[in-house]
Formats: C-alpha cells, structure tokens, sequence
C-alpha cells in the first residue's frame, strides 16, 4: 500500500474523535491531577497498539506521596483498553522476563505497588530493574544461561514491552527519565470519580480497545514513517519518550497535537524546575555567586564565602568542612584548576580565575526561572558579562517550550 493510500485508509476513521471517547471512558472512573495527565495517559494506552513502530517505547510511572491516590484505578483502567495486559502485583523478575520474551504474544506489563520492588528498603531486584531500562528500546536483550542436559546453554531474552508502573513515591533514576510520570493525588473535597463495576464497564472499554486496535492497525505503516516535530525544549532522551505519543496524537489530528505538546512541553520544565543539582552543579552555582562580579578570587577567600551558608553542604561533607583539597579535586572533574593569581595588592596566592569555569557554567547550570526576562523571543540572549568578563548565559524561554510567542 502506498503512502497515499494508507493515508486515505486512515482518514476514513474519526480518530480524534476515537481518542476523545476513550478520554472520556477514563475521565469518569479517574480524578486526574491535570488535564495534561488525562492527556499524556490516553495517548500512552494509543501507542502499545502500535509497538512494531516504535523504537522506544516511553514507561507510565503513575506515582502519589501517600496510598488511596488512585494508582492502582488507573492501572486498572489502562488494562482494559491495552493490547494482551498483564497486570501484577510482585511477580518475579523471571516471570516478567519470559513473559516479555515471547515478542509474538509481547504483553502490555502493569506492575501495581512498584514500591515493593524499587522502593528505598527494597533490595536484589536488580534483574526487574535492567528489564525495564532496556525492554525501553527496540531490539534490547538480556543474556541468560540455561542449563540442559548438563550442558550449560547462553539465551538472550528480548526485553522489549510497554510498562506501566504504580508506586509511592519515586523510582530509580534510570526509569523516571524514560517515563511519562503521572502524579496523582488524593480525591479532595468535591471530587468525583464513578464506582467502577467491571461486569458493566469492562464490555464497555472492550468495545473501545477494539475500535482502537483496528485505527491502529489501519495507520500501522504511517505510524512507522512518523517524524513528529517537537517542541524545542524537548531533545534528547525527552524526544525518545515523547516521540511515540506525538506520532500517534498527530496521526489521530482534532485538538489532540496541540494538547499533547502542551503536556510534553509542561512535564518537561516541570521536572527541569525541580530537578535537584548534583552536589558538583550546587558548586559551582556558589563559587558563581561567590565571585560576584570579580575576574578572580583567593582559595582562601572562596572557600570562607561557600562556608558562611550554614544550609550549604559545604560545611558537612561525610563529616569534614570543604578544604582547598576537596575543592580542587570536586572542580577538576568539570576541568576547572586554580593557578597562581596577581591580586590588586601585589600578592600572589592560589587561587581561581572566573574564565576557567565559563564553560562549566554555561553547560552545567540550570536556567533559574527568575533569569528569564522574557517569553517573546526563540534566540539565546547572553548577559554582557559573556562576552565581557564571562558570566554565566541568561536567555529567554522559547515561545516552543512554554513561552507566550508575540
């Protein structure tokens, strides 16, 4: 069939209007904590029918601070509209693994209290872990060794799978940035969700899932074709994970690739918002504060100002205070190394130069909301102090990445 043919196919199916039904099936059984979470879900369930596309597959970590957030609805929601679900609750590594081997029949994982498993007291789960980082790529596999007739025979398991997780808290690193996270909260005063009774609403979603298996089947080729433009703040590793729900929401057309990039562009300066630095990236956002608006600083000098913040680590690393030691060696793994400086009075101590770390800081530190002056503008806008005696950039939010364009 030819492009133009399967265009034509997948145009004879109100899709956006599909999405929409499915959207509002969901609405009635889940208090979403936004509407780009409902969003971000419907299109998460859209794309495991249309996995032989995908190069990555994004994960859904529904997540809450305290239980009876509604996880575990959601997850059973999200069974009843996927292909082949297997939902579970502490099943083991082994299972999950051939399970998911088994590409032909490759279920739709729904892993409910994944607390249990990544959680901070949990320990030796480190095969469930590798699974779900590497089943997030096509062609992905795990090497096991079998023994058979005394003979002790290498297998290499594919991992590749859709993964949808409930849990407390948070998971590891290495998954919440494959993931779509969903944060969901407990139901406040006037919030209403419909009982959910699956002798009723299970006939319901299987008509859904099915109608969607069939658009999906129909758009199968076109979604394998798919480059979806994407927001300008969204590269990288955030493209790999929201690359797939772009395709399928700019495929299916209504409202539905607006919203979606309204989701992917707010979950992704969401999380840059509130991403903790490294302890590296801290210091070097205090040595630039500390050196205010000189060219250069003692080592002495340096390290009584990072040591007057009381709520700084500085003070307290395993134990000791950051001495000149400690902060050569934390500074020279970004190439940053004190040299012998002229000071005003004539004296020569060590110390540092504010353009050795011009390009640590211009690659290292995050972009504070309070340094964007402005929302009009897609450029990079560097402070005078670049080009003069080196600050760090300040640069205005593009219009793509949640800026209001003029």
């Amino acid at each position: 069939m030819t492009p133009d043919e399967m265009q034509a196919d997948a145009a004879s199916v109100d899709a956006a209007g599909l999405l929409n039904r499915i959207h509002a099936f969901t609405r009635r059984f889940i208090c979403y904590p936004s509407d780009h979470a409902s969003t971000s879900h419907v299109l998460w369930i859209a794309h495991t029918h249309l996995m032989e596309a995908w190069f990555s597959t994004p994960r859904l970590a529904v997540l809450s601070p305290e239980p009876g957030s509604g996880k575990s609805r959601v997850l059973e929601i999200t069974a009843m509209l996927v292909p082949n679900p297997l939902l579970s609750v502490n099943s083991s590594a082994a299972y999950i693994l051939w399970k998911v081997s088994d590409q032909a029949n490759r279920p739709t994982i729904l892993y409910d209290e994944i607390d249990t498993i990544f959680g901070p007291a949990a320990r030796g789960n480190e095969d469930l872990r590798g699974m779900v980082n590497a089943g997030y790529r096509r062609g992905a596999v795990v090497g096991r060794c079998n023994t058979e007739r005394g003979k002790v025979q290498p297998v290499e398991l594919a991992t590749y799978a859709a993964v949808a997780m409930g849990g407390l808290g948070n998971l590891p690193d290495t998954i919440m940035s494959r993931s779509i996270i969903i944060r969901m909260r407990k139901r406040a005063a006037g919030e209403k969700a419909e009982p959910f009774q699956p002798r009723i609403h299970e006939l319901q979603a299987e008509a859904l899932r099915i109608e969607l298996a069939e658009w999906a089947a129909s758009i199968a080729g076109l979604a394998e074709m798919a480059q979806p433009a994407m927001p300008d703040c969204i590269a990288d590793r955030n493209a790999d994970v929201w690359g797939p729900l772009f395709a399928v929401a700019d495929l299916a057309g209504g409202t539905w690739p607006e919203a979606v990039r309204m989701a992917a562009t707010d979950a992704v300066l969401s999380a840059k918002a509130s991403e903790r630095p490294s302890l590296g990236a801290q210091l070097l956002a205090d040595i630039h504060a500390c050196f205010g608006n000189a060219d250069r600083i003692t080592t002495v000098d340096l390290l009584d100002r990072l040591l007057d913040d009381d709520e700084a680590p500085w003070g307290d690393l395993r134990g000791r205070k950051i001495d000149a030691r400690k902060l050569a060696e934390m500074l020279r793994e970004y190439g940053i190394r004190s040299s012998t400086i002229r000071m005003p009075n004539g004296q020569t101590p060590k110390g540092y130069k504010r353009e050795a770390f011009h390009d640590a800081w211009k690659r290292y530190l995050p972009v504070s909301p309070a340094r964007t002056t402005s929302a009009t503008s897609d450029t990079y806008h560097a402070n005078p102090d670049v080009t003069g005696d080196g600050t760090v950039l300040e640069y205005n939010m593009p219009a793509a990445c949640g800026g209001k364009s003029g």
